[in-house]
C-alpha cells in the first residue's frame, strides 16, 4: 500500500460544506450588525440635540423648534446636512453626511421632544428615537431588536 499526500474528493467535499454551512450563519449576522451600526447615528445624535437645547435655553430662557432637517425622507444613502436651519442657531450640526432626520418640536416654557428616525435598510420600517428635556433617548418604533 501506498501512502497518498493528496486529500480525497470526499474530505475536499466536507470542507466546502462546512465553510458553506459557516457562510449561510454568517453573512446574515454581518448584515444585521452593520444595519445596526448605521442606525446608531440616529441616538447619538438625538442626545447632542438634546445637549444643545439645554445649552440654548441657558443662554436664552427658552427652548427652540427646529423642523425636519436634513429633510423628512430618511433613506439608504447619508445624505448632506441642511445649513441654516434651526439647529444653525442651536449651534449644533453632524459631522459629515447623515443617515436619518431630525427634529425638535413640542417646545414648552420647560419641555421640548428632540425627533431622530430614519430606514437604513429601506423596508420601509423607520427606526425612532425620541429624547425630552426629562427623558434620555429611547427607540419609539421599528427595529426593536437592535437597541
Amino acid at each position: 500500500m501506498r501512502f497518498s499526500r493528496a486529500f480525497s474528493l470526499v474530505e475536499l467535499m466536507i470542507v466546502v460544506a462546512i465553510i458553506g454551512i459557516l457562510a449561510a450563519i454568517a453573512i446574515p449576522n454581518f448584515t444585521r450588525m452593520q444595519l445596526k451600526s448605521k442606525r446608531a447615528e440616529i441616538p447619538g445624535n438625538v442626545d447632542a440635540i438634546k445637549t444643545a437645547e439645554f445649552a440654548y435655553a441657558a443662554a436664552y430662557d427658552t427652548y427652540l423648534n427646529a423642523v425636519d432637517a436634513p429633510d423628512t425622507t430618511p433613506g439608504k444613502t447619508p445624505r448632506a446636512w441642511a445649513t441654516n436651519t434651526a439647529f444653525t442657531r442651536l449651534s449644533w450640526e453632524p459631522d459629515g453626511n447623515v443617515r436619518g432626520s431630525y427634529a425638535v418640536a413640542g417646545v414648552t416654557d420647560d419641555d421640548f421632544n428632540v425627533h431622530g428616525y430614519c430606514d437604513v435598510d429601506g423596508d420601509g420600517t423607520e427606526a425612532r428615537y425620541r429624547a425630552t428635556s426629562s427623558t434620555n433617548t429611547t427607540l419609539d418604533a421599528g427595529h426593536e431588536d437592535n437597541y
